[in-house]
């Protein structure tokens, strides 16, 4: 990941300067968004994995709640933004892109995309299926296997995939705007002068522990993807592709049966 950020220096953001109010409103923001999502992440977790077995209507109420909070946040986040003087839409990504990415990050972009095809192949073969897991007396709320957080989220009905379809897209705009475009501005404010290399590894650790619900190994893939996505929106100055990106590979989930997911997390 260091290698990734190389070179990415003059296309940095410029540091925000001059806020006022706006200022300490954005840095309680971008301080949720590290310290403050990987709990309430959890916690909404927790209770949804305790409704699953008992509430067939659980997933489209989680959706929902996830679609309050992320547009909520984006957009409580963007009226920050507009209430900064002299902070242009460049400098939190809010452009088109300016070039585009260098080879090195456009090899390890293709790489992330053979992996998520090849893992979505591997969730259509049901490969992920397996025996039911019994819950114990007192741990309904915890009836998921573990390691099976995000099997547990994704659709079954078509009434789910309709609004995961909605979540994937929301996703991709808002932890975009809120995770690369937003946060690392407001981290470029408070430590000016910071490298690429310091801002793609702030953000990947920002956006690993916001999925902490997902467990070590799901810290660390979205890790990974969020400093991957950092590294493409420093380099090309725009979240376009990175919302694009993170985006479609929500979405695959979409490929997948439910047929051919963990019969405990149906």
């Amino acid at each position: 990941m260091i290698a990734l950020a190389e070179g990415l220096s003059g296309s940095l953001p410029q540091a925000l300067t001059d806020w006022g109010p706006a200022q300490l409103a954005a840095v309680v923001i971008a301080g949720y968004l590290v310290v403050g999502e990987p709990f309430v992440g959890h916690a909404l977790h927790r209770r949804f994995e305790g409704r699953l077995r008992v509430d067939p209507a659980a997933r489209r109420s989680f959706y929902r709640r996830l679609l309050v909070l992320e547009w909520g946040l984006a957009v409580l986040a963007l009226v920050v933004w507009l209430s900064a003087p002299d902070v242009g839409p460049g400098q939190v990504g809010l452009a088109w892109p300016r070039q585009w990415p260098g080879l090195v990050t456009m090899l390890v972009c293709l790489a992330l995309l053979v992996l998520v095809v090849l893992s979505t192949r591997t969730m259509r073969s049901g490969e992920l299926s397996g025996p039911p897991v019994p819950a114990r007396r007192g741990e309904g709320r915890h009836a998921e296997p573990p390691g099976h957080a995000t099997m547990a989220l994704l659709p079954r009905t078509r009434l789910e995939r309709r609004l995961f379809a909605v979540v994937g897209v929301t996703a991709g705009v808002c932890e975009e705007w809120l995770y690369r475009g937003f946060f690392l501005a407001v981290v470029a404010a408070l430590a000016p002068g910071s490298s690429a290399t310091v801002l793609v590894l702030v953000a990947a650790a920002g956006f690993g522990l916001a999925h902490a619900y997902q467990g070590l190994a799901g810290v660390l893939a979205t890790g990974v993807l969020g400093g991957v996505l950092a590294a493409v929106y420093l380099q090309t100055g725009s979240l376009l592709l990175p919302v694009l990106l993170h985006t479609v590979i929500d979405l695959r989930f979409l490929l997948v049966p439910s047929s051919a997911l963990p019969a405990a997390a149906r």
